[in-house]
């Protein structure tokens, strides 16, 4: 029975599973914390690492060992392979003048944003690694000088575990080398001419790798010596990914799935089969952990409208969810707009939240927690819509995160979205598709061993046109609105 281990190093902490390669099933797993912040020491990421593992109970039977990481995030190295400076994490918005900056560099507005979809299959934010780039290269002049090398969180980790072999033998995959903005999905290849562009001079970059390629192998004493724990030898490191990439990878998404994960921001990615050029900006065009293409859309507002909404009404989130399904479908005309921390789709980050339709008759709890929920999700669908758009196949939404928990939310999402929905049981989706990366490296084989999700529920119910359609107004007037007055002042 060989075992494999998968790693989740998040923004918030590092998770470790270890499971059975050909079945799936968890045998045992463990955690640790990460520091707060928008830029951190990898050394902390290390520590936890080394944490999480002890806590799993070591690497000592495992066959190989894959690691999902958080994305986008920049981590410079010198020649010597030394950490230059804490690494900027994909939440850090210092670099959102390089973005705008890098657009205008390439004529700006819609030429602009068509040239970098075309290139690399997104368009510059602030949270890509090139724009990370830039930012350094113009404010820490003497940082961006001794870099000799630029690698991803979970790049960095594994090439750790290898026992770091000197810059060469960095590594990385599609899914993760996908949103650093000078790696094209389409052709696989980096485009070297926007790296430079962006920090002004070529930096060594990792390898990318296949979906099943091993990256090295696990250096015994690279995580500690103590006995008990110690790994063994030949242990294979996986390619690892993205955290979205192996999110998908965990659930088992394939073609005509659409992942709708409600965690503090919101994500919605499909599983295609082509790649995607949107000039927009609104769906980012990245590859996945199986050799396809994971297409994604990003909203700030997710699950903390549901933390809102129960603190405005002074209840849980379980009272919440009653409270929501008691009201009718479409809250009898009130619709919550949830930019409650402004927004990315659509790109209003000074936008606030808003509540249309009050009325005597929807002046209840009822009424503003089934606004909230369904607020909530329309506001996810337009991603859905934006991924349509692009060409995505819908035959189903998989439901994760911690707003999936939400009952409400889980009985409402067919009305809104149109169409099934399934909820496989909560997990660590991010470290099992690692897990199953590093399955697929040990067993080899055309795809990923198929692992059962034992306890996933489905949803179904008749779409409700209405819903969107009343939400769709209210944003739209409440979007002018809100263009008036920035306008105004």
């Amino acid at each position: 029975m060989p075992l494999v281990a998968g790693v989740d190093s998040s923004t918030q902490s590092c998770k470790v599973v270890i499971r059975d390669a050909e079945t799936g099933a968890l045998v045992r797993e463990g955690r640790a914390p990460h520091p707060d912040g928008t830029e951190v020491d990898p050394a902390a990421w290390w520590t936890a690492l080394r944490a999480a593992v002890d806590a799993a109970g070591g690497l000592a039977d495992v066959a190989a060992v894959s690691i999902g990481g958080q994305q986008h995030g920049m981590v410079v190295l010198d020649e010597a392979g030394h950490v230059v400076r804490p690494a900027l994490l994909w939440n850090d918005t210092r670099s959102a003048g390089a973005a705008a900056d890098l657009i205008a560099e390439a004529g700006g507005g819609e030429a602009g944003r068509r040239f970098w979809a075309d290139a690399v299959g997104s368009v510059p934010v602030a949270s890509f690694t090139a724009t990370k780039l830039r930012w350094l290269a113009r404010h820490e002049p003497e940082h961006a000088g001794r870099v000799a090398a630029v690698c991803l969180p979970h790049d960095w980790l594994t090439w750790r575990l290898a026992g770091a072999p000197g810059l060469a033998a960095l590594r990385t995959d599609r899914g993760d080398a996908s949103g650093t903005g000078y790696w094209s999905p389409a052709t696989g290849e980096y485009r070297f001419d926007l790296l430079e562009r962006a920090f002004g001079r070529r930096v060594a970059v990792p390898a990318v790798l296949g979906p099943a390629e091993a990256a090295g192998e696990l250096r015994p004493d690279a995580l500690g010596t103590r006995a008990s724990h110690a790994a063994g030898s030949g242990v294979l490191l996986g390619p690892g990914t993205g955290d979205n990439a192996a999110a998908a990878l965990g659930v088992g998404a394939g073609p005509g799935d659409v992942v709708v994960s409600i965690g503090t921001s919101g994500t919605v990615f499909s599983v295609a089969e082509g790649p995607s050029a949107d000039p927009s900006g609104i769906v980012a065009g990245f590859a996945d952990a199986t050799g396809r293409f994971l297409p994604l859309v990003c909203t700030l507002n997710a699950a903390r409208v549901l933390d809102a909404a129960a603190a405005m009404l002074r209840v849980g989130l379980d009272e919440l969810a009653d409270l929501a399904l008691s009201a009718p479908a479409g809250a009898d005309g009130l619709v919550m707009v949830p930019y409650l921390e402004g927004e990315r789709t659509p790109n209003r980050p000074d936008a606030a939240g808003a509540v249309h339709g009050l009325t005597l008759r929807t002046s209840t709890p009822a009424h503003l927690a089934r606004a909230a929920v369904e607020g909530l999700l329309a506001a996810l669908a337009d991603g859905l819509d934006a991924l349509v758009a692009q060409g995505a196949e819908v035959r189903r939404v998989i439901l994760v995160g911690g707003g999936a928990r939400s009952v409400a939310v889980r009985r409402i999402a067919p009305q809104v979205f149109g169409c099934p929905v399934v909820v496989p049981p909560p997990g660590e989706y991010v470290a099992d598709g690692a897990a199953r990366q590093a399955a697929w490296v040990a067993l080899g084989g055309a795809a990923p061993p198929a692992w059962h999700l034992a306890g996933t529920e489905e949803y179904d119910a008749e779409p409700v046109p209405a819903i969107r359609e009343r939400y769709a107004a209210a944003r739209e007037h409440h979007l002018d609105r809100v263009g008036a007055a920035g306008d105004a002042g």
